[in-house]
């Protein structure tokens, strides 16, 4: 496999790659954009032109410098040995196979892809998707050789991309849909994924019946035909071991392989909770469950909400917040698929926690929440603050309001332990929550009659110094 013809560099050692928005040149895709996808899909040897590249709408070296277009990918592959189970597998190869490109910045996946491109790539002669459809061509047919023939074809324009956008969407609803019928424990083998290691480092995604992958693009069925297919591939298989904590989703089996792809960064994780040993983020998630320590909730964001959240805070904040590898509870990166599971975040109390989701996100899962629960779940159209949500979870009958008592009570608890001690215990106790850092249970700070301003609040672990020899 050769790219001289191509005008810039080919190869792993760009992964990782980060293009600010100085150095870019185009845009494709993004919050900024409303429809865009990328698809893989297996057809008949008779129905490809192995290597074409079509494009429909405005060509690379057509767009204006700095300039923000819609993107849709189409791969079509053929090969006697494919099946359609494969296609998802496929898929998610368009993220690392673009950044292979020096140049090429990509994220995402699905209908939330982005790509941005860099003046220096196009300034080097790298000016048309002709050439990004030749490198994942070939790269699709070397890296994966059961792939015999290929083609490409880019939708650049809003019109253009429009049927092929809602083909887009009915196929990733087939395949959610079919994920929803089987679950951890109809099954003997779970599967992991690594391949957003290179912006990720001590991530890696565990996949099992009840939990995507954290894109939403990879469910336990096309885990299992990737890592059948390529056993040495960036998907794996996982045998669960013992389980230490069901209700946690505690495996011996995915502690000891985190630890190994973590190289020991990480060596403790629960599937279904975003507060005790939470799963690891990549940068790819598809939405965010972050927790709401005023109403003793949680709420849910995806990344096509372009507002603050109910904390206050825009998905891109705690997207930085979340990802990179980090085990950070209180904020977990997950798929929306997620959320319908019966074992979402099972430990912390599962769906009856959700207390706020964009409305885009309960629109999408709306019918497969408990009907009841669903009128009870604010979003952004209800209430825009932390103080309205309250009242508002009071006025609904949220589930959550119920807690608050156990909570008061526990509160009042460890107040008369400290008067059984002789500590003075002040009128205007005010308790706060903080999400423990890398997968403990969390503290409690408890702010005795007292008002703080500050701009930031910094918590630190401090290291006990080393002697000098």
């Amino acid at each position: 496999m050769s790219f001289e013809d191509i005008p810039v560099p080919i190869g792993p050692v760009y992964e990782g790659e980060r293009i600010r928005a100085k150095q870019m040149y185009v845009e494709l895709g993004g919050p900024k954009m409303e429809k865009h996808f990328e698809l893989c899909r297996v057809i008949s040897k008779k129905e490809i032109k192995d290597g074409q590249v079509t494009i429909h709408g405005p060509d690379l070296k057509d767009m204006e410098e700095g300039s923000t277009h819609p993107i849709g990918i189409l791969v079509e592959v053929a090969g006697p040995e494919l099946e359609v189970d494969l296609e998802a597998v496929f898929e998610r190869r368009i993220h690392e196979f673009c950044n292979f490109v020096n140049g090429i910045m990509h994220l995402n996946q699905r209908y939330t892809n982005w790509l941005r491109i860099s003046k220096t790539a196009v300034e080097k002669g790298f000016n048309s998707f002709q050439l990004l459809g030749t490198v994942l061509i070939r790269l699709y047919k070397a890296e994966l050789p059961i792939i015999e023939q290929a083609q490409v074809t880019f939708y650049t324009n809003e019109k253009e991309i429009e049927r092929t956008y809602e083909m887009a969407m009915g196929v990733y609803d087939k395949r959610d849909e079919r994920a929803r019928t089987i679950h951890d424990d109809d099954v003997d083998m779970f599967y992991g994924c690594v391949l957003c290691q290179s912006f990720a480092p001590t991530h890696a995604c565990c996949i099992t019946p009840d939990r995507t992958s954290l894109c939403g693009s990879i469910n336990w069925f096309d885990a299992r035909a990737a890592a059948k297919v390529d056993p040495k591939g960036p998907l794996f298989e996982i045998p669960p071991g013992e389980c230490l904590n069901k209700l946690a989703g505690e495996y011996t089996g995915i502690n000891e392989m985190i630890k190994k792809r973590s190289l020991g960064e990480i060596d403790r994780i629960y599937l279904f909770s975003g507060m005790e040993f939470p799963h690891t983020s990549c940068g790819c998630f598809e939405a965010i469950d972050f927790y709401i320590p005023e109403v003793n909730g949680h709420g849910i964001v995806d990344r096509n909400y372009g507002d603050v959240a109910i904390n206050g805070l825009p998905f891109t904040a705690m997207a930085n917040q979340t990802g990179g590898g980090k085990q950070m509870p209180g904020f977990n990166g997950i798929s929306i698929q997620y959320i319908v599971s019966p074992k979402y975040q099972q430990y912390d109390g599962g769906i009856e926690t959700i207390v706020w989701m964009n409305k885009g996100v309960k629109d999408r899962v709306g019918e497969f929440l408990p009907k009841d629960l669903l009128p009870k779940i604010a979003t952004e159209e209800e209430v825009t603050d932390i103080n309205a949500l309250k009242q508002w979870l009071q006025d609904v009958n949220h589930p959550i309001v119920e807690t608050w008592a156990e909570a008061l009570a526990e509160e009042e608890e460890e107040e008369e332990e400290w008067e059984a001690e002789g500590a003075m215990v002040p009128m205007g106790t005010v308790g706060m929550t903080i999400p423990g850092v890398g997968g403990a249970g969390g503290f409690k700070i408890i702010l005795k009659n007292c008002k703080i301003h500050a701009e930031a609040i910094i918590i630190k672990k401090i290291e006990p110094k080393r002697k000098k020899k």
